[in-house]
């Protein structure tokens, strides 16, 4: 982890992502409150956060596991005027020590993952208000047949994936009423995410191409850059966008 922490450090974005998509999942939300107090899980070095401060009237707690992503966020929101709007909290997003029905908004682009959807539903729904609304994005499967490469690439990397009907349902399922969802661009996976990544893969190769782990690290983001240039229309990340409803399930 160490190693893929220093890979990631210094992007702007840690996944695939940008200020429209966020714009989009953010109006699928519906009026929010004055004030409202959003939750950012997995917020990284927090392009989303300062999207979402510039795109509403709100208040964002920043959850990261690796305390420098949070110090390049404040850094970030402090040279854009915002930081007086956002607080940092290095916590595990699996055990987050955080108040019941707390929040208007629960944000998570891209970490859900880290816990399992499901898990991520249950476990974060507590943290939500009543009526408040969650919204993810999460890598998802668009085809019942996916190219060969691409199963196999992400039967290794995140075997729990599933059909993005299927994470609908599953909302559904666990006491959320769906609002909306979308799939992220083309563009929003290569002409951010994968274009600055390109040129830190570089970087990171002369500096740990020569270790075992630091080789592995290499050599898996490269075959992902190949899957998803040659498969990426069956596959990608989903903003899902859902209200908290009634009791949901286990």
């Amino acid at each position: 982890m160490d190693l893929m922490f220093r890979l990631y450090e210094g992007l702007e974005r840690l996944g695939p992502g940008s200020a429209a998509s966020t714009a989009r999942a953010l109006a699928l939300a519906g009026a929010l409150p004055a004030g409202a107090r959003i939750l950012d899980i997995g917020c990284g070095t927090g392009a989303q956060t300062l999207d979402l401060l510039r795109q509403c009237d709100c208040h964002v707690t920043a959850v990261d596991m690796h305390q420098p992503f949070l110090d390049s966020l404040m850094a970030r929101a402090e040279g854009a005027g915002l930081a007086s709007r956002v607080r940092t909290l290095c916590a595990d997003m699996n055990a987050l020590e955080l108040p019941d029905g707390a929040y208007d908004v629960l944000w998570s682009e891209g970490a859900i993952y880290h816990m399992g959807f499901d898990v991520g539903l249950t476990q974060w729904r507590r943290l939500l208000r009543p009526e408040g609304v969650l919204v993810v994005s999460e890598m998802s499967w668009f085809v019942d047949s996916p190219p060969q490469d691409a199963l196999d690439f992400w039967r290794e990397g995140y075997p729990q994936m599933r059909h993005e009907n299927a994470n609908a349902e599953a909302m559904e399922r666990h006491g959320y009423e769906l609002l909306g969802s979308f799939r992220l661009p083309v563009a929003d996976w290569w002409d951010v995410y994968y274009a600055d990544l390109t040129v830190r893969l570089e970087a990171f190769e002369t500096l740990y191409g020569s270790t075992e782990e630091g080789r592995a690290i290499i050599d898996e983001q490269r075959r992902e850059f190949d899957v998803m240039r040659r498969g990426g229309d069956s596959c990608g990340y989903v903003f899902y966008v859902a209200r908290k409803h009634g009791q949901g399930v286990c």
